[in-house]
């Protein structure tokens, strides 16, 4: 996910997510103090007790990795006078995945878990905290809207063949006086032709795969194995009408499966609609 900002007061700040998580820079948020050395007011942050216990509290609750013995370490030297603490320091001794040093003239700097940036924010200033709090909370409205918009854009790709690819089942291989669950039983199975010639596996199968994750093997699609299902869902249903056997229908849409994926992976119009999801 490319970076996006929000305005507080005045001053953009960069957030990015980071495995799920939101990452705030502390550095945009720091010139709110010192906007020439926005560093050394992240160092003065970070020198307090208060700071270096949070951070250890927050690292120990969610990374299995956090170093306890570096942790201690700063502990006890907190609160001496020759006690400096930096975000690198702090991340390369204690292995923190709380805070994220990056390097670079544009968008780099100090970046923190959101949890930690609004500590930070609460140290800098509580009016600032409250108007940070306000405009995160609109830029997450505004990507759950885009969520909800990709999603229904997702599935209505999915939709684009399926009347056509359902009314040839029917037409085809479907016999008459069947109960609704032998009906039923036709098109699951119609439907894994698809799935094996796009994903190698049946719905069944990759939920045996994938048992802690909600849905079915088609709404964990990227945008171009969409189309490319959407697709197949129309050329499959013209090889039902040919009477083409499911097991050569099978091998010739993964054939052709493989060979538009390769076409669309790296396709621009495809790119440009993922960019909108």
């Amino acid at each position: 996910m490319k970076n996006e900002k929000v305005n507080v007061r005045g001053f953009e700040i960069i957030v990015f997510k980071k495995n799920l998580s939101d990452y705030v820079s502390l550095t945009d948020m720091a010139k709110y103090k010192n906007a020439d050395d926005p560093r050394y007011v992240i160092q003065n942050w970070m020198k307090t007790r208060f700071t270096v216990d949070f951070l250890g509290i927050w690292e120990q609750i969610y990374n299995n990795n956090f170093n306890r013995v570096e942790f201690d370490t700063f502990k006890l030297e907190v609160g001496t006078n020759a006690f400096v603490m930096t975000p690198q320091k702090w991340i390369i001794k204690t292995n923190a995945i709380g805070l994220i040093s990056k390097s670079g003239r544009y968008g780099g700097g100090t970046f923190a878990h959101q949890d930690i940036a609004f500590e930070f924010a609460s140290w800098l200033s509580p009016e600032f905290k409250l108007y940070l709090i306000k405009e995160f909370q609109r830029l997450k409205n505004e990507e759950n809207e885009r969520l909800s918009l990709g999603w229904d854009v997702k599935r209505q790709l999915t939709k684009i063949n399926y009347r056509i690819h359902t009314d040839a089942i029917r037409e085809n291989l479907i016999p008459t006086s069947l109960t609704k669950n032998q009906i039923n039983i036709i098109y699951a199975s119609e439907a894994d032709v698809l799935n094996v010639a796009l994903f190698g596996r049946t719905a069944k199968k990759w939920r045996e795969e994938n048992k802690t994750k909600e849905g079915n093997i088609r709404d964990y699609c990227d945008v171009t194995q969409l189309v490319v299902l959407a697709n197949l869902e129309g050329i499959n249903a013209d090889l039902i009408r040919q009477n083409l056997p499911q097991q050569k229908r099978l091998i010739r849409l993964n054939q052709t499966a493989i060979f538009q994926m390769r076409s669309l992976i790296n396709n621009s119009s495809i790119k440009k609609l993922e960019s909108k999801l």
